[in-house]
């Protein structure tokens, strides 16, 4: 590749709907890819000043003129069809996410074109969330909320959480962050992935073919796996009632991995004594939703993995390191697997 190219970047960023992404005010703020962040993360990479031509858009409204000369994307989401005809130079995209299910099935994409996505650059936060989350359930803060809010005064102890067990579904970055902050407690940690290979800070991987058997094991549960065909309603209401009486879940993953409905039922019957729950389908969640009425459920507004100081340095720093590796002719980090959707 000519050194002397300017490489045209394309970065969208999208108005606040309910409808879409990201749903809030508050969301716009902390995703927007504006030029005073890009030039602020371009100060730690001097080398690229001269050869990226940055377009700072919203939504739609230069899109397609824009992407006629376009080399790279940088966005949540886009149109996907006749993308070879509307984007005929574009050879890589980068979604601002971890998880992709909005853009699937990934059988749009050209043969020249890589995709790669946010991997990474939630593990801190959701690390520290996940963590959160398990103290919580452990000294009964859902109950204790729910107490106030009721006006009745209990008092509920709790033994220190070394010696409990963690069960963290899908220990990817983010899982694995979590498996590594508990297992500082003292606490015994089983992971589930798709490759169930070894991992520090984790005392037993398994595959998912081996769920049923770890299910009953644990005494809290910690769900952050992507939406896929795979994945899709994992903890349906049969696993669910293979749980251990009295386990408290957390879901930081998709909504749909997890039967919510029976989740209510669980949380109602006391089998799940409480849960945390992050991710819903739709958000914002809808005020007849059941979910907020549920006994011992705290709502999370969609908030554990999202830092609104740090995401989109974060996210730039990776467009960035990228772009020295695609300059290079070298292969993209983060690359995304279109068969397995992440």
């Amino acid at each position: 590749m000519s050194s002397d190219k300017k490489i045209r970047v394309h970065f969208k960023s999208n108005h606040a709907d309910p409808k879409s992404f990201p749903p809030t005010i508050e969301g716009e703020s902390v995703f927007a890819i504006t030029e005073e962040r890009y030039l602020s993360a371009l100060e730690n990479f001097p080398d690229l000043k001269e050869k990226i031509e940055p377009v700072f858009d919203w939504d739609l409204d230069n899109f397609y003129e824009s992407m006629k000369t376009a080399e790279v994307l940088v966005c949540w989401d886009f149109p996907t069809e006749d993308l070879s005809k509307i984007a005929p130079n574009l050879r890589w995209i980068h979604i601002i996410g971890a998880g992709l299910e909005h853009l699937c099935p990934i059988d749009w994409v050209p043969k020249n074109v890589s995709v790669v996505n946010n991997r990474g650059v939630h593990s801190a936060k959701a690390g520290e969330f996940g963590l959160m989350s398990v103290l919580m359930l452990h000294t009964h803060i859902p109950e204790i909320v729910q107490n106030q809010q009721n006006k009745h005064w209990q008092s509920l102890y709790s033994t220190p959480i070394m010696g409990k067990t963690l069960l963290v579904i899908g220990v990817g970055n983010i899982g694995h962050a979590v498996a590594k902050k508990c297992k500082l407690l003292g606490m015994n940690i089983i992971g589930v992935s798709r490759h169930g290979k070894a991992l520090d800070s984790v005392d037993q991987m398994v595959k998912v073919e081996k769920l049923d058997e770890v299910l009953p094991l644990p005494d809290y549960i910690f769900m952050s796996t992507p939406n896929t065909t795979e994945t899709f309603n994992l903890l349906d209401k049969r696993r669910q009632s293979l749980m251990k009486p009295g386990v408290g879940v957390i879901n930081v993953g998709r909504a749909a991995t997890m039967d919510y409905d029976a989740l209510v039922e669980n949380l109602s019957s006391g089998h799940i004594k409480a849960a945390i729950i992050d991710v819903f389908d739709p958000e914002p969640l809808p005020s007849s939703s059941k979910l907020w009425d549920a006994p011992n459920l705290m709502v999370m507004p969609h908030i554990s993995a999202d830092d609104g100081d740090t995401y989109i340095p974060l996210t730039l720093e990776l467009v960035m390191m990228n772009m020295r590796r695609y300059l290079s002719n070298h292969k993209l980090n983060n690359l995304v697997n279109p068969d397995l959707g992440y």
